[in-house]
């Protein structure tokens, strides 16, 4: 990456500020901010107040107070929390400088303040951005192009969406700890030196505490940590290295743990998510192709990438990693992963949510895959670049249509959606972007269809 290109990118980041939606409405909002607040001001981890609070002002949509504030409460007598503390750890600077600014301001500092909701919400737009930028030097390693195939990939998914429109949520957080995991390891392969290991069950073990399922990106660093031992034959020194890391892993995931004992009064999470597991995952075909749910329909540009990630693990692609067939294999395993626990829950349609969200951590893999496309040059670039501006005008036009209710939450019509993102809202776009700029609370106040 050029320092010229990457400034632009970073003026970009910093010029869009206005632009993050500083609020805490939906109830995994909520929740993992709760995290946050009864640490810092109850030193506990007991939510009643939080929820209170939060249902008090209007948030947490409908069911919120049958789910949270009536008689359902954990075998250690607190309120459910379906979240998980990993937001909450990334976000405590960005806290503590809300805290700063409240009593600057002369705004109450209690936690729940302005001041405080808009440090977490910026935050995450930091974390995102930063998963970005990571992305793409991972992919300019690879392939000598990165920053341009990352933006793509920021403006073509819901990434998008839960950097500006909702970051209190995990994805942003996430995303950004699913990279970092991955950027340390393309580091630690070279050598698996004990600090590199160490390192890296550190980033596994913070990954894992951001959402449960982001654990399963560790697959692919298991599986070449076993690939370079079998070949290098020193038993001891990988028993020793694979020890390392797993300590490593564990010191870095006990927060969760002990935060999981508290809460639940058992590790794990709540009961009631393992009622709705189905090990078998009988969604995973569903959850990438379903008309009005699947990931590919509300994504299209991960066919693309998917496509790259493909062509790298078959040796097709012009990567200048040496291992770089490996590497796309382990890429698609942990690809696959995801589809397999997003198809094995229940609730795979998140219906009412922006787009397939638990696919948001793929990200990095989504820069890879569309940096291996750009860089083989086949089908022709322009085609290429021309395809990739349709998918991310779709993902622009569905978002639009989100933010503005014009279409239904929980199905997304592929025909009646695509008329009004290629012909309706093209005329539309400039007056809803300042409208969002100037007006953001007038798009709160529409009645959602």
């Amino acid at each position: 990456m050029t320092s010229r290109r990457l400034l632009i990118a970073a003026l970009l980041a910093v010029l869009t500020v206005p632009a993050v939606t500083t609020r805490i409405y939906a109830s995994d909002e909520v929740q993992y901010f709760a995290f946050l607040r009864s640490l810092a001001f109850d030193g506990d981890l007991s939510f009643e107040n939080e929820y209170q609070h939060f249902f008090e002002a209007g948030a947490g949509g409908a069911g919120f107070h049958e789910t949270f504030l009536e008689e359902r409460y954990t075998r250690a007598g607190r309120r459910i929390n379906f979240g998980t503390l990993g937001p909450a750890i990334l976000w405590a600077p960005f806290y503590a400088a809300g805290h700063l600014a409240a009593g600057v301001l002369g705004a109450p500092q209690d936690g729940y303040s302005q001041p405080y909701v808009s440090a977490v919400a910026y935050g995450s737009a930091v974390y995102g951005w930063l998963a970005i930028f990571l992305s793409a030097a991972i992919a300019h390693r690879w392939f000598g192009l990165g920053l341009a195939a990352a933006i793509a990939v920021l403006l073509g998914t819901p990434l998008l969406f839960y950097i500006y429109v909702a970051p209190p949520f995990s994805h942003a957080c996430a995303t950004f700890a699913v990279t970092l995991c991955l950027w340390t390891w393309l580091r630690v392969r070279d050598t698996w030196s004990l600090r590199g290991v160490v390192l890296l069950g550190l980033t596994v073990g913070l990954m894992a505490t951001m959402r449960d399922q982001a654990g399963l990106f560790a697959i692919g660093p298991a599986l070449d940590f076993a690939r370079w031992a079998f070949r290098r034959g020193d038993p001891r020194r990988a028993a020793g290295l694979a020890l390392a890391g797993t300590l490593a892993t564990l010191a870095a995931f006990a927060p969760q743990v002990l935060a999981s004992r508290a809460i639940n009064g058992y590790i794990g999470p709540h009961e009631s998510v393992g009622n709705k597991m189905s090990w078998s995952s009988p969604h995973a075909l569903g959850v990438l192709v379903d008309p009005g749910h699947g990931w590919l329909a509300w994504t299209p540009l991960a066919i693309l990438a998917l496509a790259g990630l493909v062509a790298l693990a078959a040796g097709r692609g012009r990567a200048r990693h040496p291992d770089a067939r490996w590497l796309g294999v382990c890429a698609l395993l942990m690809v696959a992963a995801q589809v397999y626990i997003n198809g094995a829950v229940e609730s795979w349609t998140v219906a009412g949510s922006f787009g397939q969200r638990r696919f948001v951590e793929l990200t990095p893999l989504l820069v890879l895959g569309l940096a291996a496309v750009l860089a083989s040059g086949r089908p022709p670039r322009r085609l290429l670049w021309a395809l990739t501006a349709v998918c991310v005008w779709w993902n622009l036009g569905l978002l639009l249509q989100f933010g503005t209710h014009r279409m239904d939450r929980r199905q997304l019509t592929l025909r009646d959606n695509a008329w009004q993102t290629f012909v309706e809202l093209p005329r539309d776009a400039p007056a809803l972007a300042w409208r969002y700029l100037t007006d953001r609370g007038s798009f709160y106040r529409q009645p959602r269809q």
